[in-house]
């Protein structure tokens, strides 16, 4: 006797959960929306080309619109014993239409469905994720204009380095976005093309019209392989990529604002509604948000890595594996959305302590760089340069004291080169000393920033037309 015939509760539970195993109504019923689109103009094809009665495609869609209705009121039965999005909304559609709902399963697979959908879908979260980058790329703009002419320590190795405006630091962060941008959009262009009429695997054997589907779904091209067009799922791939190297710039400005609204550095106040307190220290102002922008990071590395696992040693044509590549795509949405979200706000209100920054620059040793080019101009090879100014710097640090805080006999103790005119270095004069294409100097920052609002504008107007 089977274990099963002991045991029907068990019996009854390995059945349920063999049910619920395969069941992805849970995360795919979020492309209702595709799902009853592109059935809507599958069967406007089939009528187009008298595969199907005018008269039944027109009761099909208007059952389709009344689903759509229902869902978005709230007031749509979902049943997870019907699987997925594809099965409940056709199972609802028998119920309101009757047996004329089985006509728009002609000349379609489940298969190429639902490639459609999670394509439709794929090409609609891109298109989000392009918007909100360039919301953040409008901020970045914005605290540029505002602070053209604040100068704090430029960093490496988390060491002060030289002096760079703080325009000059928000324009890298723009730079960074702009990249991601285009990868967004060359991700939504990998998911735009229409695979609906490669059936399970081979085709159908209808004469339908592909390219009428494509244009009535916003699709720019149909699918050259229906082997490919069902099996393969890289366009999520391609998105997943492109939200994984976002939240890398994500991470690293979440990183420098939790760094700069700490004591030590005292260069950024964020809002109170993007901090937290402490559950028993009042004076606590914890910088949550962009901790968990820097949290979420790892958490979308790990959906590319899933992907890129599920996929890797399927044969052609569709295997249950991709199911799990839905989730991917979802979960990476609502992932990176909120992130890009979080970080346009904690900018939008954050206050920047600019006279604090100058503080910082001015006592450190940052233009250790420029004391060393001083030398240069002065006919003293770089490395010999290099060797009085690092003596020095030792010398000041010694001491306690700055760079300027040494009188000219300190200095022409290291290279009888130094005259009085050593002193008017300042962190200004530095970072002016820059005035190189992509440099730090005001003027080159102005005009950078100039160019960005131009690049900007006619993006976002290019994406208002398109």
């Amino acid at each position: 006797m089977s274990a099963e015939a002991k045991d029907p509760a068990a019996a009854a539970r390995g059945a349920e959960l063999a049910s619920d195993f395969t069941v992805s109504l849970r995360y795919d019923r979020r492309m209702y929306r595709e799902d009853i689109a592109g059935s809507i103009a599958h069967v406007r094809m089939l009528a187009k080309q008298g595969i199907v009665a005018e008269v039944d495609a027109d009761t099909i869609a208007e059952g389709l619109h009344r689903i759509e209705t229902e869902i978005e009121a709230g007031e749509f039965t979902w049943r997870p014993d019907l699987e997925d999005i594809h099965m409940n909304v056709e199972a609802r559609l028998y119920e309101l239409v009757g047996d004329v709902a089985g006509r728009l399963h002609t000349a379609r697979s489940r298969n190429d469905q639902v490639a459609t959908d999670t394509r439709l879908y794929a090409r609609k979260v891109a298109a989000g994720a392009t918007r909100s980058v360039r919301a953040l790329q409008g901020v970045f703009l914005d605290l540029a204009g505002a602070h053209s002419d604040a100068v704090l320590p430029g960093y490496t190795h988390l060491q002060r380095g030289q002096p760079v405006l703080l325009a000059h630091h928000m324009l890298a962060y723009f730079e960074m976005l702009e990249r991601d941008a285009g990868r967004f959009q060359a991700a939504g262009r990998s998911a735009n093309v229409l695979p609906l009429g490669s059936g399970a695997l081979a085709g159908v054997p209808y004469p339908i019209d592909r390219e009428f589907v494509a244009r009535e779904l916003g699709f720019t091209a149909v699918s050259r392989n229906s082997m490919d067009a069902v099996s393969d799922r890289d366009f999520v791939l391609d998105f997943v990529s492109a939200s994984a190297v976002c939240m890398m710039h994500l991470s690293r400005l979440a990183e420098e604002l939790i760094l700069w609204s700490s004591d030590e550095f005292g260069f950024v106040r964020l809002a109170d509604s993007y901090t937290t307190g402490s559950s028993i220290m009042p004076q606590k102002r914890n910088p949550d948000f962009a901790e968990l922008v820097r949290g979420k990071t790892g958490r979308v590395y790990g959906h590319l890595t899933a992907a890129l696992t599920a996929t890797k040693g399927l044969p052609l044509a569709y295997n249950m594996d991709l199911q799990e590549v839905k989730e991917v795509l979802f979960d990476t949405e609502d992932a990176l959305l909120p992130s890009l979200a979080a970080a346009t706000g904690m900018l939008e209100s954050a206050r920047f302590n600019t006279g604090r920054m100058l503080q910082a620059a001015e006592d450190s040793y940052v233009l250790a760089t420029d004391i060393a080019d001083y030398l240069v101009a002065k006919g003293v090879p770089f490395r010999e340069a290099y060797m009085a100014v690092a003596e020095l710097t030792e010398k000041a640090a010694a001491a306690g004291m700055r760079l300027s805080d040494l009188s000219l006999e300190d200095y022409r103790a290291t290279s009888a080169h130094f005259e009085a005119d050593v002193f008017g270095i300042t962190v200004q004069s530095s970072a002016a000393a820059r005035d190189v294409s992509g440099g730090t100097a005001p003027a080159r920052v102005e005009k950078a920033l100039e160019e960005a609002r131009a690049r900007l504008k006619e993006a976002t107007e290019a994406a208002g037309t398109g």
